[in-house]
C-alpha cells in the first residue's frame, strides 16, 4: 500500500510505498495509545494458506499485519470462492470487532507470509473502548474497507480479466514489499473468480507486453508504471482514498 509523502516547501502529497515491519494504522496513533496496544499484543509469525477466520463465526483475535498480507474471501455455498479484499501493513484484520460484531464476515487466509501483531478481541475491546484516537484511525480504515468492497464488486461485474489481473497484482506487490512474489494460476483463477484459461491467457498477455515475468509460480513485476496504465481505475482510486483518510 502507498501512504502520503509531503514535498519539502509544503507541495502536494506524492504517493511513496510504505516500508516494510511496521503496521501503519498503529503508526498512526499517539505514542502514548500506540505503546498501550502494542503492550496489549502479541508478535506472530502468519503461515502461507493460514486459516485466520471463517465467515459467520467468531473471530477470537484481531490482525495488524507488518510484513504479510492476507486475502479477505467471500464464501459460495459454504466455500470460500472468490477474494473481496486484501490487508496487509496498512490495515488490520477484524475490523468487524470495532462495530460490536464478534461475527467475522469473510474468510480469511493469508496470501503472503510474514509477522503481524495479533490482539485477542476482548482486550481489543477494551483498548478501543480507552482510546478515542484508535476508534478515529479504524472509523476511517472501516470507511476504506468499504470503498475497496465497492470496487471489488464494480471489478467483478464491469470490468474484463486483464485490467483485474493488473490490479490485483498491483495489491500484491504493495503488500509484499517485493517486485517478485509466488503465486499460481490455480490460486488467480481462485481469487478473481474466473476460470485458470482466462488467467492464463491475461497473464500471458502482460508478459508479451513485458509488464511481468512469470515462470513456474514464481511472478515477477518489471515495469510497474505499465502496470498500473494496465489496471482498471479501481486501484488508484482505492489508493487514493487511502491516502486522503489515513495519512
Amino acid at each position: 500500500m502507498y501512504v502520503a509523502r509531503r514535498l519539502p516547501g509544503g507541495g502536494s502529497p506524492t504517493l511513496a510505498p510504505m516500508a516494510s515491519g511496521v503496521n501503519h494504522l498503529i503508526e498512526l496513533l499517539p505514542r502514548n495509545d500506540r505503546t498501550r496496544l502494542l503492550g496489549a499484543c502479541e508478535s506472530v509469525d502468519l503461515l502461507l494458506e493460514q486459516v485466520l477466520s471463517a465467515g459467520g463465526k467468531p473471530a477470537p483475535y484481531a490482525y495488524f499485519p507488518t510484513s504479510a498480507f492476507i486475502s479477505l474471501v467471500a464464501p459460495i455455498d459454504g466455500k470460500p470462492m472468490l477474494e473481496v479484499g486484501m490487508v496487509g501493513s496498512e490495515g488490520m484484520l477484524g475490523a468487524h470487532l470495532a462495530l460490536g460484531v464478534p461475527v467475522a464476515p469473510f474468510h480469511s487466509i493469508v496470501q503472503g507470509a510474514g509477522a503481524a501483531w495479533r490482539i485477542g478481541s476482548i482486550p481489543f475491546n477494551k483498548e478501543l473502548r480507552r482510546s478515542a484516537p484508535l476508534q478515529r484511525c479504524l472509523n476511517r480504515y472501516l470507511y476504506v474497507l468499504m470503498s475497496q468492497l465497492a470496487a471489488s464488486a464494480t471489478c467483478l461485474r464491469f470490468h474484463q480479466i486483464g485490467p483485474r489481473l493488473a490490479r490485483w497484482l498491483l495489491m500484491t506487490q504493495d503488500r509484499a514489499h517485493a517486485d517478485a512474489f509466488r503465486v499460481t494460476h490455480e490460486f488467480l483463477s481462485y481469487m478473481l473468480g474466473v476460470r485458470r484459461v482466462g488467467i492464463t491467457e491475461a497473464a500471458g498477455d502482460l508478459q508479451r507486453r513485458e509488464l511481468i515475468q512469470y515462470h513456474r509460480g514464481q511472478l515477477r513485476v518489471l515495469d510497474r508504471a505499465g502496470l498500473e496504465a494496465a489496471a482498471c481505475d479501481c486501484y488508484a482510486l482505492e489508493r487514493r482514498i487511502y491516502t486522503q483518510l489515513l495519512r
